[in-house]
């Protein structure tokens, strides 16, 4: 028997049966970058989360650095809010960094 078994939904479940959290993965491709969502997992605490996160999304060495955030830990705001959250911004307009060039040297903004 192995240590992750299936569920009837095909879920990844634990060995007793109980299904593992999911997670969230953020990879940092190169320093200086955004970490970027590349997907999610199951596994049962942080530092397996955080094994399994290296094992799939970054073999081939494409990051500096791994997040793992379990999906029930993350607080985000509703589509439906959108106006809410983002309109009373638009009329801030020094808020945006419109008024200068950025140097060529910085290529990844």
């Amino acid at each position: 028997m192995s240590a992750i078994e299936h569920n009837t939904a095909g879920e990844a479940a634990g060995p007793c049966g109980s299904e593992w959290p999911l997670w969230e993965v953020f990879v940092r491709s190169k320093a200086g970058l955004d970490h970027k969502h590349c997907g999610s997992l199951h596994a049962a605490d942080p530092r397996m989360a955080l094994q399994m996160a290296r094992d799939v999304y970054t073999r081939r060495q494409e990051g500096v650095s791994v997040w793992v955030v379990r999906s029930d830990q993350i607080v985000a705001s509703d589509p439906g809010d959108k106006d809410m959250f983002f309109d009373p911004a638009q009329d801030k307009v020094y808020r945006h960094p419109t008024f200068y060039q950025l140097p060529s040297s910085v290529d990844h903004m």
